[in-house]
C-alpha cells in the first residue's frame, strides 16, 4: 500500500504517545508510520483494553502496520474476543510477534496470533494448549466442557480460515490442548504463522513489500522502508491494575486483607490494621473479578482463616489450628490452579500459608495473654494497689492516703498508724477502703 501524506495526523500521535506536551513540536514527516505495543502477561480486560487503545491511535496516525508483541500463559476468553474484534476492524493491518526467543502465547494468546493479518514468531518460542476451562475456576460437568472446547473450536476455526492457515491444527489446539514450536507452525501446510523473525525490526524488514489479506479479502501491500517505530506504553493506571491483577499479588492482598481485619477485630481502635486490611482487600476483590478463580478454593481459604482465629478461643489441643492450616493451603492451591498458566506456585504459597497461619496465632495468643492480665485502669485497676495512709486511719476517723502519686479520702475496719502501707481492697464512691498492706484480712467488694 502506497504511503499517504499526513504530516498533521503523524505529529498529533507522536504526541499522544510520547506525552510531550509543552515541548517544540517536530517538523512534519510524510514517513510511514509503526505503532508498536507490547503486552507481557495475563489476557484480561486490562490488557485488552491497552491492546485495544494501541490499535485506535494507529488509525487515528493512519499508521502503516500496528505491531503487538505478546508474551502470556493465556488469560480470559471474553478479552480476547474483544481484542480479535478490534484487530479485525482495524485500518492498519495488525501484526502479532510472539518474542522475543523463550516467549510463549499460549490459551487465549494463541487465538490472538490466530487471527492477526500477520503472525510471527520468534526463534525458540511457541504457540497453542488453547483448551477453554471454566471462567469461574470451578469444574464443570463433561457435556458442558465439550459444549465450551467446540464453541472455543469452533471460533478458532473461523479465524484460521479467514486467514488461510492450517484449521485442523488451530482446532487441535483447543481440543486436543496441542503447542505448537515456531519451526512446527512455520513447516505445517498449511503454516500457522507467516513467518519467523528475532525481532521487531527484522519484521518490519520482511514486510516491506509484502501483499496481505486483510479479514474481508482486501489485498494490502505493505511499505516499510525507511519506517518510523513509535512504542505505544501502558498508562500508569493500567500498570497499577494489570500489577495487582497478577495471581500472586492478588492472593497475597488477600491474605494480607484478611490479616489486617483480623487483628483490628482483635484489637479495636487499632485502626491502621483495620484500614489497610480493608483496603487490601477491595483491591483483592477488583483482581478477583479479573482472574478466573474458583468459588470453593476461597470459602476454604476464609474458612481457614476462621479455623486458626477459633483456636485460640477454643481448647482444641491444636486439632483447629492444624485444620485451619490445611484448609487455608488446599484452598490458596485451589483458587487459580483450575486455569492452566495463571496459578499460584506452590513455592508462593506455601510461606505465605505458614506466614499466616503463624503470625494469627501468634497475635493471638498475645490478644488472650492481654486480656488475661489484672486491669491497671478504672475501678478494677485501683483494687489491690498500695499506698501509704498520711494520717491515722480507723473504722470512725476516715482520713486520707496516697495512691499512684494521688490523694484520696480513705477508712480502714483496722487502726493503721500514720505513713504505714495500705492496701484498696474496694471503693465506696470516692473513699477507698483499705486495710494495711500486712494485714491478713480478705478484700471486701
Amino acid at each position: 500500500m502506497a504511503s499517504h501524506p499526513r504530516p498533521l495526523l503523524l505529529v498529533a500521535a507522536l504526541l499522544s504517545v510520547a506525552g510531550a506536551s509543552g515541548r517544540t513540536q517536530a517538523p512534519p514527516t510524510s514517513r510511514p508510520l509503526a505503532v508498536v505495543a507490547e503486552l507481557d502477561g495475563i489476557i484480561h480486560p486490562i490488557s485488552a483494553e491497552y491492546l485495544i487503545e494501541a490499535i485506535d491511535r494507529a488509525d487515528t496516525a493512519g499508521a502503516e502496520v500496528v505491531v503487538l508483541t505478546l508474551r502470556t500463559p493465556g488469560g480470559l476468553l471474553d478479552s480476547t474476543r474483544a481484542i480479535v474484534s478490534r484487530m479485525i476492524t482495524s485500518r492498519a493491518p495488525v501484526v502479532v510477534f510472539v518474542g522475543p526467543s523463550g516467549a510463549r502465547a499460549a490459551s487465549a494468546g494463541f487465538v490472538i496470533t490466530l487471527a492477526a493479518d500477520v503472525a510471527v514468531m520468534a526463534p525458540g518460542t511457541h504457540i497453542g494448549a488453547a483448551h477453554p476451562v471454566s471462567g469461574s475456576g470451578q469444574p464443570v460437568d463433561e457435556t458442558t466442557a465439550k459444549k465450551a472446547a467446540s464453541d472455543t473450536a469452533a471460533y478458532v476455526r473461523s479465524l484460521a480460515e479467514a486467514r488461510g492457515r492450517n484449521v485442523a491444527l488451530a482446532a487441535d489446539a483447543v481440543l486436543e490442548s496441542r503447542a505448537f514450536t515456531d519451526r512446527e507452525a512455520l513447516q505445517a501446510s498449511p503454516a500457522l504463522i507467516d513467518f519467523a523473525a528475532p525481532d521487531v525490526a527484522d519484521i518490519l524488514r520482511q514486510l516491506d513489500g509484502r501483499t496481505v489479506r486483510r479479514f474481508d479479502g482486501r489485498a494490502v501491500t505493505l511499505e516499510t522502508s525507511n519506517i518510523e517505530m513509535v512504542q505505544v506504553e501502558m498508562t500508569r493506571r493500567q500498570r497499577f491494575l494489570s500489577a495487582i491483577a497478577h495471581p500472586q499479588i492478588a492472593y497475597l492482598l488477600m491474605t494480607l486483607g484478611a490479616l489486617g481485619l483480623t487483628i483490628e477485630l482483635w484489637n479495636p481502635g487499632a485502626i491502621v490494621p483495620g484500614v489497610v486490611g480493608g483496603l487490601c482487600l477491595l483491591l483483592a476483590f477488583f483482581a478477583l473479578q479479573i482472574l478466573p478463580v474458583s468459588t470453593t478454593g476461597l470459602l476454604l481459604v476464609l474458612f481457614g482463616l476462621a479455623l486458626l482465629i477459633l483456636e485460640l478461643k477454643v481448647p482444641s489441643f491444636g486439632v483447629l489450628g492444624v485444620g485451619g492450616t490445611i484448609s487455608l493451603l488446599i484452598g490458596s492451591i485451589m483458587m487459580t490452579r483450575e486455569t492452566p498458566g495463571i496459578a499460584v506456585s506452590l513455592g508462593f504459597i506455601v510461606p505465605v500459608v505458614l506466614a499466616v497461619a503463624a503470625i494469627v496465632l501468634f497475635l493471638g495468643r498475645l490478644a488472650l495473654t492481654a486480656q488475661g492480665r489484672p486491669p491497671t485502669t478504672g475501678v478494677e485497676g485501683m483494687v489491690g494497689a498500695e499506698g501509704r495512709a498520711r494520717a491515722a486511719l480507723a473504722p470512725d476517723a476516715p482520713g486520707r492516703i496516697d495512691v499512684h502519686g494521688e490523694s484520696w479520702r480513705a477508712i480502714s475496719r483496722e487502726a493503721v498508724a500514720p505513713g504505714a502501707a495500705v492496701r484498696v481492697v474496694a471503693i465506696d464512691g470516692l473513699t477507698l477502703l483499705v486495710e494495711p498492706a500486712s494485714g491478713a484480712s480478705k478484700p471486701q467488694s
